[in-house]
């Protein structure tokens, strides 16, 4: 071979390479594209769950257990993966919110039973983050009367005038503000080898307050509003089944990142209030305080900020899924696509929720913690009647076709929702009946 052909066979094997390269670039890049024009009510949906009352969890379970409860962080992200897939699924695949899909298979009467449960225990979920953020501004030496009203008039804005995916680009931006957490716990400076061996290898004590403790840290995950705003996001950003595996990405990144939040919040509490013996802490807002002559004023305030961003955002969603439910459930117009006029009624219920919630707050001397632990016990009499509607829908093949639960998808789906049922109602007794053992009395 002359070196004319030499060169001319080495020249056409790297311009191959080369074309290879560009079209495994472009295929990427087009992945990419599609992932990120999916990817939003996976992740907003699991991490909002991380609001006051969630946050105010993690804390107890950090300030009273130390790190012995991190272990439980695991089967937690699998439960609410497995919980939320099938609602993403369902949207994906029916192009109908979950209130449609109950109202349509299961009759009216089943579906107003729905709309009554979500109302009443949003609405008092929806005082409890504005509570938060009362507990946060009090940090920053905000009076809550400041705080609250222009907190309030803020997500009443956002919502009223933002189309759905400029709400969602702000709510996403509200995500990245968890990273606060991250940088309270490296603040507090925590011994990580415990930490790291408490979450691979579990400690479980067989104590009436431990597992009433890992009670609520299973019931705080998996809140029931959750499955309705996931399925109605999907629905709105209009998600093809050709993308469901992007739907489903998305759910797993929401799912791993809410338990490293959670993380870091229990870590962070366990280096600083477990181990001077401030075990007693009962809110957010009280670590945060505690924090600063602990681990250093930037600690408390990051801290303080992190509540504030997630009282904020669970604030804005809340009310949303409870509108998307009742007004889905009732058929009328519904999403933040649509303009006031278009949706008159959607728009007016979020209005409501937003101004009675805040309002509950301004009440002097209004019993919020009362409020809190009731929210918590509406949860957990809702969440099993809505994970049997979920089961029920899924495994209808005349409305999924294909896409119902696999046997080995069904097996883990239905031990999650018996365990999760279980315990839940466990957790509603000792609420009602002990408070004080379940850490629900302040």
């Amino acid at each position: 071979m002359s070196a004319r052909e030499a060169f001319t066979t080495k020249f056409s094997g790297l311009a191959d390479r080369s074309r290879q390269f560009n079209r495994r670039t472009r295929s990427w890049r087009r992945r990419i594209a599609i992932f990120l024009a999916v990817v939003g009510p996976g992740l907003i949906t699991s991490n909002v769950d991380n609001d006051a009352g969630g946050i105010s969890t993690y804390t107890s379970a950090g300030a009273q257990f130390g790190y012995t409860l991190l272990w439980s962080l695991i089967p937690m992200a699998i439960a609410l993966y497995v919980s939320e897939e099938m609602c993403a699924r369902m949207g994906v695949v029916t192009g109908k919110g979950l209130s449609d899909l109950i109202r349509e298979e299961f009759g009216f009467r089943s579906t107003f039973f729905v709309m009554v449960a979500a109302l009443f225990v949003d609405l008092a979920n929806t005082v409890a983050e504005f509570s938060g953020v009362a507990e946060a501004s009090q940090v920053m030496h905000i009076s809550k009367y400041v705080s609250v009203p222009l907190a309030a008039i803020a997500v009443w804005l956002l919502v009223i005038y933002g189309t759905y995916r400029a709400v969602e680009k702000i709510f996403l931006v509200a995500c990245g503000f968890y990273l606060s957490y991250i940088l309270s716990s490296f603040l507090a400076k925590p011994n990580w080898m415990v930490a790291a061996h408490q979450t691979l290898l579990p400690s479980v004590h067989m104590t009436a307050p431990y597992l009433l403790m890992l009670i609520g840290l299973i019931g705080t995950t998996i809140a029931p509003w959750q499955f309705f705003y996931l399925q109605a996001g999907f629905v709105e950003k209009r998600v093809s089944q050709r993308q469901y595996k992007h739907a489903r990405t998305d759910v797993l990144v929401g799912s791993i990142s809410c338990m490293v939040i959670v993380f870091f919040i229990i870590v962070c509490c366990a280096a600083t209030l477990n181990v001077h013996g401030m075990k007693s802490i009962s809110s957010a807002g009280e670590a945060a305080q505690a924090l600063i002559p602990l681990a250093g004023k930037w600690a408390g305030w990051l801290f303080a900020f992190g509540l504030l961003n997630a009282s904020l955002f669970a604030a804005s969603i809340l009310p949303l899924s409870t509108a998307h439910v009742i007004c889905e459930g009732l058929g009328f117009e519904a999403g933040l696509d649509r303009k006031f006029k278009e949706a008159p009624s959607f728009y007016s219920l979020y209005t409501m929720l937003i101004v009675v919630g805040a309002g509950i707050i301004l009440i002097p001397k209004a019993p919020l913690w009362k409020i809190l632990i009731y929210s918590q016990v509406g949860n957990g009499f809702w969440l099993p009647v809505v994970l049997i509607f979920i089961l029920l829908l899924i495994n209808r093949r005349d409305l999924m076709g294909q896409h119902t639960n696999s046997l080995t998808f069904n097996v883990i789906a239905w031990a999650i929702s018996i365990i999760m049922i279980g315990l839940t109602l466990v957790l509603v007794y000792a609420a009602i009946f002990n408070p004080a053992a379940a850490g629900l009395s302040g």
